[in-house]
């Protein structure tokens, strides 16, 4: 495994929120890119400046759960491929190496294992791969909870050509293993399944960063020290989301103790169990970007 730290953006629907940007639902951070690019723009700007390697397309809430079946029939491309070249663009003017990843998300819903349903997900997930493929240099299916998202991604975007990273999301209620995602599958099999697919990285987003080090230990143990396949983590600031959390129903509430620093302490015990990419999703911010990047990789 490379010693080389990627450091990751953080998350965009609360940042767009913070800095005034067209946001409501069920648009959630879809609205700015119909509304307000300009946001978006400024966000993958912010992330930049503040040392991230890699920004993630605004694509997360590109799907009918948000902005509706018939936008997604009518403006699904246009808005995609807007997604993509808004973070082509500020990763082309950076004066450091960015890459773009671009965002493939649970489409039946974030947090739902029950909900999944792949037939539903396809053509959804192919719009989104077709319209982003030009302007991203690699995929990120991210927050899936179960393994059956990520084996039809990594399906969905093999003709691409571009690197795949998964991203699962782990039961972080307290009551359940930390090693196993919301679907109850373990993180050993998804570790597995990384190795099936090819995947370039393995990660773990959108939980607790109490539960990661755990998580990061599971795949290491099956992966090995030195797999090609890095291992990264990208936590939130919420507390325990319930089993039957809808996405993005509300503004969730922060953690106070998850300050810059609080939170750089908690990525230098991932990388020093194993993960060398690091970042943050919903209510992690530039500030706390800028920390990884003096804290963690100095």
């Amino acid at each position: 495994m490379t010693n080389t730290i990627l450091i990751l953006d953080g998350g965009t629907g609360r940042e767009l929120a913070r800095r005034g940007a067209p946001f409501r639902q069920p648009e959630w951070s879809a609205l700015a890119l119909i509304e307000g690019p300009q946001f978006v723009s400024a966000v993958h700007r912010a992330y930049v400046e503040a040392g991230a390697d890699v920004i993630t397309t605004n694509s997360y809430a590109l799907v009918p759960f948000h902005i509706g079946v018939e936008r997604f029939a009518s403006e699904g491309v246009l808005l995609a491929a807007r997604a993509g070249q808004l973070a082509r663009d500020v990763a082309d003017a950076s004066s450091h190496s960015v890459r773009v990843a671009g965002s493939l998300p649970p489409v039946c819903g974030s947090y739902r294992p029950d909900l999944v349903d792949l037939d539903r997900a396809r053509p959804i997930l192919n719009v989104l791969i077709g319209a982003l493929a030009p302007n991203v240099d690699h995929w990120l299916a991210e927050t899936l909870s179960s393994l059956a998202e990520a084996r039809l991604c990594a399906m969905l975007t093999a003709p691409t050509g571009k690197a795949l990273w998964l991203s699962f999301t782990l039961e972080d209620d307290g009551a359940t293993d930390a090693s196993a995602l919301r679907s109850g599958e373990s993180v050993a099999e998804a570790a597995y399944l990384a190795q099936e697919v090819g995947a370039a990285a393995l990660l773990f987003n959108c939980s607790q960063p109490e539960v990661m080090e755990a998580a990061i230990s599971s795949a290491r143990a099956i992966l090995g020290a030195q797999s090609a396949i890095r291992i990264g983590v990208y936590a939130n600031a919420f507390p325990p989301m319930a089993a039957d959390a809808k996405a993005n129903s509300e503004l969730s509430p922060i953690r106070a103790d998850l300050t810059p620093e609080g939170y750089a302490r908690f990525a230098a015990a991932w990388c020093a169990a194993g993960a060398s990419i690091l970042g943050g999703c919903c209510g992690i911010g530039p500030e706390h970007i800028a920390a990884l990047r003096t804290g963690v990789t100095a």
